[in-house]
């Protein structure tokens, strides 16, 4: 029996250790982002945590090889899992709000918010090992034991991830996972206890109150703190917020995806928030006999929507990932997917340029997570396939966020040398006026060929769009590709 519950505890804490580190990435998303930097902090804090609990897990088994003190520290485990929700509010959102480096908020908040009870997990394999090896009569198999131990766990992990990604985030969500995990660690702490007397089973009776206690309490200031969150959510590719915001007299309904709002509407006149949307009309002015739109990236659809209200002898295709995105643009943004003018294709943004045998008239790419863009469609070979798709006269318009002078200049200087590469002309569009050092959207036009099929009625329309033109834009980085990318996500 000792060993059949030895091996649940290692299978399922080894399971448990994986979901938590996913859930560490949707928790600290909004606050922090979801890059390639903020992803390679999360793993690289937690795989710390788990070397450090290896390592005294071990010195402490070899000094006492006591059941019943694992079954403490798995009981700590759910204590410090529970804690999750009240530290999201009163340690990840104040500390992501100061001028610290998101990099250091991901550093400090991934250790002591989801490195604790990572390192107590860690501690249950040591522990496994020295108490198999105590049990074997022959003393001579603690190689095979070792062995089985960890691949016990890694197959654990291998479960946990795949079930937490596929499965358990996208249909129940961060907060219910995280008290799913508390739940399953209190259960083995019970389970692995031997002396099971009265007064040990009220003490527990009272730990698993308290234990439900603070997760309920972590969803109360966290609904105290962000009032303006509508809804909070998960699907299988990100942490979805749905939140009010008032900015002086007008109120906005806006998705955040990671650090960065996705789409926002005036909640009163149903129009668009976002400035740089409006500059996706100017294919009506340089194509007169634009019909057909292909757009990657549909998040809330607030530019769709309003394409087909004005444009009402126009199709648009949509390309967006994430079927929840489209879910949340129904029910919150007035999506209304009967349209015959409107199709959508749940499938990455790349592989349907690379797929797809439909023409296009416009192309237009708004596939930022957040403030991350998705590298694959940078590249060369991507544009390629998006300008192979155009119709004659045709052309790609792109929003992208990028300073235009100094440090934050990177992505539109690769991103604009990467458009000369691909496309006979080239325009670059500074949405608002702001500082060309602060990162801000840019709109960049890349034409299938040479501008000649402009609407000149249309001109006084779309003037104060036409003057933010940048004309003395330069760059002479390397083009991006598939096998260089330094921009991106």
């Amino acid at each position: 029996m000792k060993k059949y519950k030895m091996k649940v505890t290692v299978f399922l804490c080894g399971a448990l250790g994986m979901v938590l580190e996913l859930v560490a990435a949707r928790i600290l998303s909004p606050y922090v982002g979801s890059s390639n930097l903020i992803w390679t902090t999360i793993i690289g804090i937690m795989l710390t945590s788990m070397s450090i609990g290896y390592w005294l897990g071990g010195k402490i088994a070899d000094k006492r090889p006591d059941l019943n003190l694992l079954s403490l520290f798995i009981l700590l485990g759910a204590f410090f899992t529970s804690l999750i929700p009240v530290l999201e509010t009163l340690l990840v959102k104040p500390l992501s709000e100061t001028n610290v480096s998101l990099v250091f908020v991901a550093i400090v908040t991934s250790a002591f918010v989801f490195g604790i009870p990572s390192f107590i997990l860690a501690m249950v394999s040591p522990f496994a090992v020295k108490i198999e090896e105590l049990s074997d009569k022959e003393h001579n198999n603690i190689g095979k034991t070792s062995g089985r131990i960890s691949s016990l766990s890694t197959i654990g992990s291998i479960v946990g991830t795949f079930a937490a990604g596929f499965l358990l985030i996208p249909y129940l969500g961060v907060r219910v996972l995280i008290l799913i995990v508390t739940i399953v660690l209190y259960l083995l702490a019970f389970m692995i206890y031997c002396d099971k007397t009265k007064k040990y089973c009220a003490l527990m009776v009272l730990i698993l109150i308290c234990l439900l206690g603070i997760n309920y309490y972590g969803k109360y200031i966290f609904e105290k703190e962000n009032p303006d969150i509508i809804v909070d959510t998960d699907s299988e590719y990100s942490r979805i917020w749905i939140k009010r915001i008032e900015t002086g007299d007008v109120t906005y309904k806006a998705m955040q995806v990671d650090r960065g709002f996705e789409s926002y509407i005036d909640q009163n006149t149903k129009q668009m928030g976002a400035t740089y949307l409006y500059y996706y009309d100017l294919f009506d002015y340089f194509n007169k006999n634009a019909k057909s739109t292909l757009m990657i990236g549909g998040a809330a659809y607030t530019y769709p929507t309003y394409y087909l209200n004005k444009y009402q002898d126009k199709t648009i295709d949509v390309v967006e990932v994430d079927e929840k995105m489209t879910e949340l643009a129904q029910e919150q943004f007035g999506l209304d997917t009967t349209n015959t003018r409107l199709k959508i294709y749940h499938q990455d943004g790349r592989s349907f340029l690379n797929r797809t045998n439909n023409r296009y008239d416009t192309i237009l790419i708004d596939a930022f997570k957040g403030l991350s863009a998705p590298f694959e469609l940078t590249t060369y070979e991507a544009l390629t396939e998006a300008k192979n798709l155009l119709n004659d006269n045709g052309m790609v318009i792109t929003n992208i966020i990028s300073g235009l002078e100094g440090k934050d200049a990177d992505f539109i200087e690769y991103e604009y040398a990467t458009y000369k590469a691909v496309f006979p002309e080239v325009k670059l569009y500074q949405v608002r006026d702001e500082n060309k050092k602060d990162e801000q959207n840019l709109i960049l036009i890349g034409f299938k060929n040479e501008i000649n099929n402009i609407d000149e009625t249309k001109k006084e329309q779309y003037t104060r769009l036409l003057n933010r033109e940048i004309t003395d834009f330069s760059s002479d980085r390397r083009i991006v590709t598939d096998h260089y990318s330094p921009i991106g996500d």
